[in-house]
């Protein structure tokens, strides 16, 4: 089995293709699925997500243009990227997959000081009522999906349990959650027994114990159909916030085309 640094040098290779493939450049490159988030299996996907920016001639012209690319290497490596304007228009939405891409544990490129501008702008675009319906509906259809009847898929518990926490999070702490499920478990369950049964759960998935379908662990769909129920009534009590100007991120992104390819 390949080493992590060997894999991670093939991700960098990799993204450095598409640049010169596409001409492109590419502003911010890392990993978006359970590795980022800290629940992997040994045999689990890389889900490389990443931010690009084409020629200023790119941008000089009236056609309709595909802002997105999308590089499904082969089953063990999944890569897609989003043209920056589109980024930038998602941000001003507090689209809250890409602001978990600021937050990854896993980065393989950041340049020219993008990433970390979107950071330091992000208190004032987020919307707490925008993340908690984003996090409610995963959890819900996944739940639906995955863990009812006599039979439940078991490493699904992890894409119910992840959102819901995140629930909690923006309702205490009315900021984006982190993206480390640890750092979710740690702070946001305070039962004892439930934060134990959820503890082996990770063990065995990082262990690589096959989860495939077993009964439901009483303990965990009690604590998930209580938060379910609970946030879809808080959900309805949030506000919308001000939607923050989007000016800066017209600068931002004149900034950054002049700064890449002057």
């Amino acid at each position: 089995m390949e080493t992590y640094n060997n894999i991670f040098k093939k991700i960098v290779e990799r993204l450095d293709f598409i640049e010169k493939e596409k001409d492109i450049k590419i502003l911010y490159a890392v990993e978006s699925g359970s590795r980022g988030w800290g629940f992997a299996s040994i045999d689990s996907d890389y889900d490389v997500r990443f931010i690009y920016i084409h020629r200023i001639e790119w941008y000089l012209s009236i056609s309709e243009k595909r802002d997105v690319l999308e590089f499904p290497v082969n089953e063990s490596l999944d890569i897609s990227g989003w043209e920056i304007r589109k980024s930038l228009r998602l941000f001003k939405k507090s689209n809250p997959p890409l602001l978990e891409w600021l937050r990854s544990p896993v980065i393989y490129m950041e340049r020219y000081g993008f990433a970390q501008r979107l950071r330091e702008l992000i208190n004032q675009y987020f919307s707490p009522l925008l993340c908690l319906h984003h996090y409610l509906h995963m959890a819900e259809g996944n739940y639906r999906d995955y863990l009812k009847g006599d039979l439940v898929k078991t490493k699904k518990y992890f894409y119910v349990l992840r959102p819901i926490l995140a629930c909690k999070w923006v309702e205490r702490e009315g900021t984006m959650p982190p993206m480390e499920f640890n750092v979710l478990l740690e702070t946001q369950v305070e039962d004892a027994r439930l934060k134990d049964e959820i503890f082996k759960l990770l063990n065995r998935k990082k262990e690589g114990e096959e989860l495939g379908y077993e009964p439901p662990i009483k303990i965990i769909n009690d604590f998930l159909d209580a938060q379910i129920r609970y946030y879809s009534d808080y959900v309805k009590t949030m506000k919308k916030n001000t939607v923050a100007d989007a000016h800066i991120l017209d600068e931002m992104f004149r900034d950054t085309l002049e700064m890449v390819w002057k």
